[in-house]
């Protein structure tokens, strides 16, 4: 079952290491930030959900998504009820602030690949003696870059996706470190940092093609 979650990550951030997360938006003004996120080739949507107004933007953004063949998923996602209005609405993957054995378990139960949140070595070790080596590096921001390098050490097999406090300016600074994606927030939604986004994901892109042409 993991390896179906290993191969979901894998393949999306090949294409471009970033992912957006939208919260606390209505579901009109999260399918529109969403359309942001896919015109300028970011694949990986995610929709907290901590409230009906938040599964409500979840939906409307699944639908979204699959006109266009892009999947859109769950986050905040802490408990198994959690896991089930995620299936419920559509979501294609789960992420979580946190690792919860049982909270993972039902997302794989579901078929629904799972990104739980790590911040310590003890459960970076866990997390992947679970059997997930997709990792979400949280917060971030706290934690810093120098914590890649030193979790790369003993744990080379961990892929880790840098979330919660992540920057335009700093996100290539954790794809320097080792992140394997990073997650942006609220750049999206200011029109004043969008051409950033899209001049980042445009240099991100042109970088992963000059390396699988290599």
């Amino acid at each position: 079952m993991t390896d179906d979650t290993r191969a979901f990550f894998a393949t999306h951030f090949a294409h471009l290491p970033l992912m957006t997360i939208l919260r606390g938006f209505d579901a009109a003004r999260t399918v529109q930030l969403a359309e942001r996120a896919w015109d300028v080739g970011i694949r990986l949507v995610e929709v907290p959900i901590q409230s009906p107004a938040a599964l409500d933007a979840l939906a409307a953004t699944v639908e979204a998504g699959r006109a266009r063949g892009l999947p859109v998923g769950a986050g905040t996602v802490t408990t198994a009820a959690h896991v089930r209005q995620a299936a419920d609405a559509g979501a294609v993957f789960t992420v979580a602030p946190g690792f919860d054995p049982a909270v993972a378990g039902s997302s794989l139960t579901a078929g629904l690949p799972h990104l739980p949140g790590v911040a310590t070595a003890s459960e970076v070790q866990r997390v992947l003696a679970f059997g997930l080596d997709w990792l979400k590096m949280f917060p971030a921001s706290d934690l810093g870059p120098d914590w890649l390098r030193s979790m790369h050490g003993p744990f080379p097999q961990a892929r880790f996706v840098a979330t919660g406090g992540v920057r335009l300016d700093t996100a290539r600074t954790y794809l320097d470190s080792g992140a394997a994606g990073v997650a942006l927030g609220s750049a999206l939604g200011d029109p004043a940092q969008l051409e950033r986004v899209r001049e980042l994901a445009g240099s991100l892109t042109s970088s992963t093609t000059s390396e699988v042409s290599a």
